[in-house]
């Protein structure tokens, strides 16, 4: 997340310890307001777990072992959830040294197993926590990106879902946007949606250019 915003998460799949990525899914975080780590986790495990008792396709298959990124509380919360749902998975959290490596899992007893002295274990869990780390980073900038871009249309009058669809099909982006004349913007707009969006830019980057001016100093 960012402050609070795009809240997301991800979970990664591994057979035979190399990753399964088809069996990947990815997970947007509904209701939360603020920074609640734990909370997404609950509610995110909870949507998981959920659609494996009901054997929706793509979550129906029962993993031999669950690793969470996060340490004792995170596999508090993820006994919780499958106790809550009659299902029996050995959790774990992942958790890590000050060099930001993974040098134990523990259970929810904050019982610890270390993995620097196994080089294969503590390869293979650092991989997956590297793994899950990496796919819920990917699909965050993604929404960010898309709320960012969205969010720049939203000030224009005039340009409502249908025509940032329309503009963003043709100009790819919001910089192409930004940069295309009153002609090419009749294109896609009507006259009075083209004007603004023309208006809106160019005021952008007269903002800019002021912001850039330096300040004479005092005699």
């Amino acid at each position: 997340n960012t402050a609070g915003t795009d809240i997301v998460a991800s979970m990664v799949v591994y057979e035979d310890g190399k990753p399964a990525k088809k069996h990947y899914k990815r997970f947007k975080v509904e209701g939360l307001s603020d920074q609640d780590d734990y909370a997404s986790m609950y509610q995110v495990l909870t949507r998981r777990y959920t659609r494996l008792k009901n054997g929706d396709a793509g979550f129906a298959e029962e993993p031999d072992l669950l690793l969470l990124d996060g340490g004792t509380v995170h596999a508090k919360i993820g006994e919780a959830v499958l106790d809550s749902l009659g299902l029996s998975i050995p959790v774990f959290g992942m958790v890590k040294d000050n060099r930001h490596r993974t040098r134990a899992i523990t259970d929810a007893s904050g019982n610890e197993i270390a993995l620097i002295g196994n080089t294969a274990v503590f390869s293979l869990v650092g991989s997956i926590q590297e793994e899950v780390h990496r796919f819920a980073v990917t699909y965050h900038r993604e929404l960010r990106s898309r709320r960012m871009r969205y969010s720049q249309l939203d000030e224009v009058p005039g340009i409502g879902p249908k025509r940032k669809q329309e503009l963003l099909k043709k100009f790819k982006s919001i910089s192409a946007i930004s940069r295309a004349s009153l002609e090419e913007l009749r294109e896609v707009l009507p006259e009075n949606a083209a004007q603004a969006v023309l208006r809106h830019f160019a005021g952008k980057e007269e903002v800019c250019e002021l912001s850039q001016v330096q300040p004479e100093e005092s005699p």
